[in-house]
């Protein structure tokens, strides 16, 4: 069974069987289990692996010498953490989970091995950190200038459409293993002021949250509401739908 890393990439690039088999078996080499609310790297290490989320959700963050957070990303299962390792001497930030996550971690040489054998594999690499650039962009945006019903229903439509992209959903449903806190640290808002708009959302019938199930009834009314267009998120990249022939 393909890893959420494969049918991401597979968004972006036709991959052979061959290439998607090298992913897998470097995703399934060195697997460990982190507790939530545990960091997986902080800042000012120097990372000598690189982390590939295979299930839970975790976020990169900033915190301030007074203990003030702020989310800069949220992280999903697909999604390797720290690709810059490549290049950059130490972390400038921290990733930490946000629910219990299972993690890959593959080493730089392994990776680089990949990456050098299967040009495809480096071209859709290439285009997993170019739309985590334009989410950065868009967040942005987002705390910039949205409302904050805007802020929340936008993020909302993004994860749920980002875990659909990797075949976590279950219809209109998916999972959201996050708190209100969470939420405030991402939005720049206050965790009362996301209850109030959590609660407005509810009212107009835009969400549905029971436990840590995500639930929106009518997707293009959320989208409407809240400014969202998904174009950012590259989900219409030929590669998502066709296989390479094998080499």
């Amino acid at each position: 069974m393909d890893t959420p890393l494969v049918r991401k990439l597979q968004r972006f690039a036709r991959l052979s069987s061959g290439e998607k088999q090298a992913l897998n078996e470097a995703a399934r080499l060195n697997v460990r289990r982190i507790g939530p609310r545990e960091d997986i790297i902080r800042e000012g290490e120097r990372p000598d692996q690189v982390n590939l989320i295979l299930s839970g959700w975790a976020c990169r963050y900033k915190q301030l010498e007074d203990g003030r957070r702020q989310i800069i990303a949220i992280l999903l299962p697909g999604d390797l953490c720290d690709t810059h390792a490549f290049v950059m001497p130490e972390m400038d930030h921290s990733i930490g989970t946000l629910s219990v996550v299972t993690v890959a971690e593959i080493d730089r040489d392994a990776l680089t091995t990949i990456t050098e054998q299967h040009p495809r594999v480096t071209q859709a690499l290439w285009w997993e950190t170019l739309v985590g650039t334009a989410v950065q962009r868009e967040w942005t945006v987002n705390i910039g200038q949205r409302t904050a019903t805007e802020r929340l229903g936008h993020l909302f439509c993004e994860l749920f459409l980002r875990m659909r992209a990797v075949d976590l959903t279950d219809g209109p449903s998916c999972e959201l293993p996050i708190t209100q806190v969470d939420l405030a640290d991402a939005l720049g808002l206050s965790n009362v002021h996301v209850n109030r708009v959590l609660q407005e959302l509810r009212a107009n019938g835009l969400v549905t949250l029971r436990g840590r199930l995500l639930t929106i009834p009518d997707l293009p009314a959320l989208k409407t509401a809240s400014l969202f267009n998904p174009n950012y998120l590259h989900l219409d990249r030929i590669g998502r739908h066709l296989d390479a022939t094998d080499e």
